[in-house]
């Protein structure tokens, strides 16, 4: 395929209202010098910021800040949004053809990138497992921001994907105490299936050195500022939308000295980003997705066709997942031409 052809159409999905969303057909632009055609095995919704995105809860002074990199549309909508997004090139540079590829798109059957915007998912990580990179990475960044050291006592508030993720991760570093704290028994008892301890807030241990909070609750936030101990640090990384979290900043909180550091992956943790890049981190990322027990963040799969009527169903509490995968159909014989 040189520059001058046009690879055809593609379907993807959009959100077009508060707690709406279809699919459309659009044309493919042409492959271009030092581009890639990709043709998407899975994509994953994250859960936390894509349902702020369907249900129009994004704030629009932050609407700027919260822009996916392939997003098309202004936030709160139209818009496509997604960035956990699997495929293997079908055209491009050689060195790619036939890879599998991870990029930070929105949920499409086909689509045209600069080569540079995906990076080659290592052969000991399956397609599925690979949709969460996009997640691992944010944990990846909040665990720069937050150091973690030798014998620290760690705790987790909020089960939920990115908290899963970062708990993953922690469990590889030689801490003294790591618990996961979570209200609901269901996520509990997975965080338990995982091999890490799982309790409820009064079951909590004190004193921590370090707590990291994604329950976007204010009630999380505050049991992450009541864990801590002297010094002790929250490292926040919930999104909250429009809404605003109510925060115990008296009593303890100036007595023992304690900090909130927030933490999101659109920049590079400081502490890195002299060494490392976006490419560097989200490579890290996917070199940890190598461990099978991320497995158990991902949800049973659903059709692209049914991802409309699957957003609904997240957003009222009918449908629990951690990770929605969506998985796609293979390619019309027309869409190859």
């Amino acid at each position: 395929m040189d520059s001058t052809d046009r690879p055809g159409s593609a379907l993807a999905y959009w959100t077009t209202g508060p707690g709406t969303g279809e699919l459309r057909t659009e044309l493919l632009p042409p492959l271009g010098n030092d581009e890639v055609l990709v043709r998407t095995l899975a994509s994953g919704v994250s859960r936390g910021t894509e349902l702020l995105v369907h249900r129009h809860q994004v704030p629009p002074e932050i609407a700027p800040l919260m822009r996916a990199p392939y997003q098309v549309g202004d936030l709160p909508g139209p818009v496509k949004y997604g960035y956990l997004n699997v495929g293997v090139v079908e055209a491009g540079p050689a060195e790619l053809q036939g890879r599998r590829v991870f990029c930070l798109y929105p949920h499409q059957d086909r689509y045209v990138v600069p080569a540079a915007a995906v990076v080659p998912v290592p052969d000991d990580v399956p397609t599925h497992r690979a949709v969460l990179a996009g997640t691992v990475e944010t944990a990846v960044n909040a665990l720069w921001d937050a150091a973690p050291r030798i014998g620290d006592r760690v705790a987790v508030v909020g089960a939920g994907m990115v908290g899963l993720a970062v708990a993953l991760l922690l469990r590889r570093h030689p801490l003294q105490h790591l618990e996961v704290v979570e209200t609901s028994a269901s996520r509990r008892e997975q965080v338990r299936t995982l091999g890490l301890t799982a309790v409820e807030p009064d079951q909590a241990v004190v004193d921590c050195d370090l707590t990291f909070h994604t329950s976007a609750t204010s009630a999380g936030l505050t049991t992450c500022l009541d864990l801590l101990g002297v010094e002790g640090e929250v490292v926040e990384m919930s999104w909250y939308g429009t809404r605003t979290p109510e925060v115990p900043l008296g009593g303890a909180f100036h007595a023992k000295r304690l900090s909130v550091r927030a933490s999101q992956v659109s920049r590079v943790s400081p502490a890195r980003s002299a060494r490392r890049g976006y490419a560097d981190r989200l490579a890290v990322a996917l070199a940890a997705l190598a461990d099978d027990a991320f497995d158990e963040l991902l949800s049973p799969a659903v059709d692209l066709a049914d991802l409309p009527a699957t957003m609904v169903e997240l957003a009222d509490g009918r449908r629990d997942a951690v990770c929605q995968l969506v998985t796609y159909p293979d390619p019309s014989p027309d869409q190859q031409e």
